[in-house]
């Protein structure tokens, strides 16, 4: 799919580390109608899955997680590195294409249930992804789909999606 935000998109070679092709966002970010654009577009598979929340990932999939929760009429919540949520959280460690990490939910973030939408920038190996996907199902929650900006087919992560909902990506490299 060709967009117009999508000659926003900037390719930062060696980060964060030497042989990552960087996919930045920050221009799409910076540009009001791109920006517009690129929420819109990431809105449209879901406007009538009665998604009641939106599940960012930390951090630029808060950005883009937040605005589809006010696209969509629903509430956020963030999912955070280690040690930035103040109550009591759930955590899930999980692999990166240049080491590991770990994410971290409240573990009140939702009402057994609730109808989520997981929110990233870019899948690429897609341990982020479903690292978040096991915090939404402890918590009980309906996980409707995940749905990120970019997709980077060469690193196969949608192989790793196993949930049943479906999993959307806006542009596809």
């Amino acid at each position: 799919m060709t967009t117009a935000f999508s000659r926003l998109i900037r390719d930062v070679p060696d980060f964060p580390r030497p042989g990552i092709l960087f996919k930045d966002i920050t221009p799409v970010l910076a540009d009001a109608s791109g920006f517009a654009e690129a929420i819109s577009a990431m809105a449209e598979p879901w406007r009538h899955a009665g998604v009641e929340r939106v599940a960012g990932i930390e951090a630029r999939g808060f950005i883009l997680g937040a605005a589809l929760a006010r696209e969509l009429d629903a509430g956020f919540v963030p999912i955070r590195k280690p040690g930035k949520l103040p109550a009591e959280t759930f955590a899930a460690d999980y692999g990166l294409e240049y080491g590991s990490d770990r994410l971290e939910i409240h573990t009140d973030a939702f009402q057994p249930g609730s109808r989520v939408l997981v929110v990233d920038d870019v899948l690429a190996t897609g341990g982020t992804l479903v690292a978040a996907l096991g915090l939404v199902e402890r918590l009980q929650a309906q996980v409707v789909g995940a749905a990120v900006l970019i997709e980077l087919t060469a690193l196969q992560g949608r192989a790793r999606w196993t949930a049943a909902a479906p999993l959307r990506a806006t542009l596809r490299y």
